[in-house]
């Protein structure tokens, strides 16, 4: 039986490592590619993969490739809204590879159109889960996360019964910096925060794994996913960053999910494919299983775990304020407006401001709300940052 995918957000880094997954697969075929505005790239990608049809979202760039597109036979739509026009019946898989809070709109627009819905997009969920799960339930549409963890977590606990869960761990790297002094961190430039020593990822995340702010995100959405309390999950540091997951079960037992850093192994087991490729030797594996470390993180280093003490139980606005901050200045850091410190700082210092708490009671109606929010919070911030020495 044959299989159709969508894929949003294409050239970014988890819709190139579902590209390569697929590169030798002829059992799923792509029926849409997007992009905000990396046309050449998609472009490419598209004639590659012999898809028919292209969503870029930046006016200036359709314009400029609308007639190159037209030449390679290859439709070109300005716009997610065209989705609709582009996909009549419901295909196998979507897949929401699009970062940041753009991937809200595309995620809500798919699900009625996928049988099963791959989402990648922290923001998605963070943000708008029961917004999610409600479309979910009524268009049937199965979902499976694409995270690392989160899929790691799906598998350790699919057909296990949620009271029989007694603690969920995620591990983290610890980034770039673990080993470096909190007096070495304001001086840290962009170039060195980007080298990550595991994973290779997009710009973003990678700044995201070093303030660990990635995890603080990672723990929310699992608390949404798998309806978990928040006491049930904890974070640890594991440098190597082959275990995954951890579920501690009723009965005593304990179940770990382990594999090599690179997402294209849990993008093909997600859809099923490549499971005779071998990425590494049973000998580097049992080496990797022997020299296994775990430890708590240190909060004066990564103070943006604390914010977990502040995670309202039930969806607020919270979430968006989060994120939109961390958005923004991570961003500002990257081209090198602020230092690496003044991330954490700002973000701690503005979350707790009685400007953003009083969103903190009201829970999100619809998409419109959230980026009314993140708006108002962006403007904020770059009225009220402050640019930390140390």
């Amino acid at each position: 039986m044959s299989k159709d995918l969508i894929i949003l957000g294409s050239t970014g880094s988890i819709g190139q490592s579902t590209l390569l997954a697929l590169k030798k697969n002829n059992k799923i075929k792509i029926k849409l590619l997007t992009t905000n505005k990396n046309v050449k790239k998609i472009l490419k990608q598209a004639i590659f993969f012999k898809v028919k049809d292209v969503i870029v979202e930046d006016v200036k760039e359709y314009k400029k490739y609308k007639k190159k597109f037209k030449e390679k036979k290859i439709n070109l739509y300005l716009g997610i809204h065209n989705i609709n026009r582009i996909v009549k019946k419901k295909v196998t898989f979507c897949i929401n590879a699009i970062t940041g809070l753009n991937g809200l709109q595309p995620t809500i627009k798919a699900i009625p159109l996928c049988k099963n819905i791959l989402i990648a997009n922290k923001e998605s969920i963070i943000c708008a889960w029961d917004l999610i799960l409600k479309k979910l339930k009524i268009y049937k549409t199965n979902f499976i996360p694409l995270d690392s963890e989160h899929f790691s977590i799906w598998k350790l606990i699919k057909n296990e019964p949620n009271e029989d869960i007694e603690k969920i761990i995620l591990t983290a790297s610890g980034g770039p910096f673990l080993n470096k002094s909190i007096r070495q961190l304001p001086n840290i430039s962009p170039k060195k925060a980007l080298k990550h020593p595991n994973w290779k990822m997009g710009k973003k995340i990678t700044i995201d794994s070093a303030t660990m702010m990635n995890k603080v995100f990672e723990f929310i959405e699992a608390k949404k996913i798998f309806n978990i309390k928040k006491q049930n999950l904890s974070i640890l540091v594991h440098p190597s960053s082959f275990i995954h997951a951890i579920v501690f079960f009723k009965g005593n037992l304990i179940k770990f999910l382990g594999h090599e850093t690179n997402m294209i192994i849990p993008i093909s087991n997600a859809l099923g494919i490549n499971k005779k490729k071998k990425f590494s030797s049973y000998n580097s594996i049992l080496y990797k299983i022997n020299n296994l470390r775990f430890f708590k993180p240190n909060l004066k280093k990564f103070p943006l775990l604390g914010l977990l003490k502040l995670l309202p139980n039930s969806s607020s606005y919270f979430e968006t304020v989060l994120i939109t901050l961390n958005d923004e200045l991570v961003n500002k850091y990257l081209n090198k407006e602020i230092n690496y410190v003044s991330i954490q700082k700002n973000i701690v210092r503005l979350i707790n401001n009685a400007y953003f708490k009083k969103y903190y009671k009201l829970k999100p109606n619809n998409i419109n709300d959230i980026i009314n929010v993140a708006n108002k919070t962006k403007n904020y911030l770059n009225k009220y940052i402050i640019h930390y020495v140390k």
